[in-house]
């Protein structure tokens, strides 16, 4: 279940993270005028208008987040399922009868 949980947080980041590189680029083709090499203009965060910072930063941080957590619940399944693998195993080793 963690590791649904994580998956689905970094899905909705990694959506939102496309939507704000989408808003990002309409935003900031028409206010730039082209270099006169037809090079594209960079622009740099300090350059860009803060709400979308702050929502690139945010959804940067919230996918990173997600991805942790679906590696940590994905570890610790797995981690879970060998313990009972193993208490399986020793459960039916002790039922077997040994003569000697």
């Amino acid at each position: 279940m963690r590791a649904l949980c994580g998956a689905i947080i970094s899905a909705g980041a990694m959506i939102g993270l496309g939507l704000t590189a989408l808003g990002i680029g309409t935003r900031y083709t028409r206010e730039l005028t082209p270099a006169k090499d037809d090079q594209p203009t960079l622009v740099r965060l300090s350059q860009m208008d803060r709400p979308l910072v702050f929502i690139l930063v945010f959804l940067t941080c919230a996918a990173v987040i997600g991805l942790g957590i679906a590696f940590v619940g994905l570890a610790y399944h797995h981690h879970r399922r060998e313990r009972e693998y193993t208490w399986e195993r020793e459960r039916a080793a002790a039922q077997q009868r040994t003569t000697v």
